[in-house]
């Protein structure tokens, strides 16, 4: 699947949106990237996952045994990748602002695990799920997402394995450009502060 069949999924699903967004970093930015929308049609699903685990499937040889998201937003992206792979789907949940692996989840020692998110933008839920795996003796394979639209190298011993990169525009809050202050912020992700 090339990037532009990829946007056009996006578009038609209204997964890419445009406005004014507070990001979970705090940043501002005039498009984001609502990836649960491509998850409302199962057809559009079993697409991107299986998209997305082909992708994962070029880069790392070794058998992937769990595939682990944080919630919200990568459990869907999570499961449908875990299913292509035929890999276990477990999720980190935020508790007291912290993220635990809860519901009776465990990963065995010395499995091999794939890591995944929806979008990754500063990866800071990413980084905090993957402190807490790195304290498990298990072997980190890789870290994936639908969407990367970092703007660095973020992650010290993986590259992002992403099905599409998007370079999209982030601001402080204090130094937003004109257009976008004319247009009444809206913070659609899943961290409340």
């Amino acid at each position: 699947m090339n990037k532009q069949e990829l946007l056009n999924i996006f578009e038609e699903t209204g997964a890419l949106q445009y406005g004014h967004f507070i990001l979970s970093s705090g940043k501002r930015s005039d498009t984001y990237c609502q990836c649960s929308k491509l998850f409302i049609d199962p057809k559009t699903s079993t697409i991107i996952g299986n998209a997305l685990a082909k992708e994962v499937e070029s880069k790392i040889n070794e058998k992937i045994e769990y595939v682990i998201a944080p919630a919200l937003g990568g459990i869907l992206v999570g499961y449908e990748v875990a299913r292509s792979l035929n890999s276990k789907s477990l999720f980190f949940e935020r508790t007291n602002e912290e993220f635990e692996l809860r519901r009776g989840f465990e990963i065995e020692q010395n499995k091999n695990v794939l890591f995944i998110e929806d979008v990754i933008t500063t990866g800071k839920s990413s980084k905090e799920c993957l402190e807490k795996l790195e304290n498990m003796n298990i072997n980190i394979l890789g870290i994936a997402c639908i969407v990367d639209r970092s703007q660095e190298d973020i992650f010290v011993n993986h590259e992002i394995i992403s099905l599409l990169k998007l370079d999209i525009s982030m601001y402080d809050p204090d130094n937003l450009p004109e257009d976008l202050k004319k247009i009444d912020p809206v913070k659609p992700g899943s961290r409340k502060n």
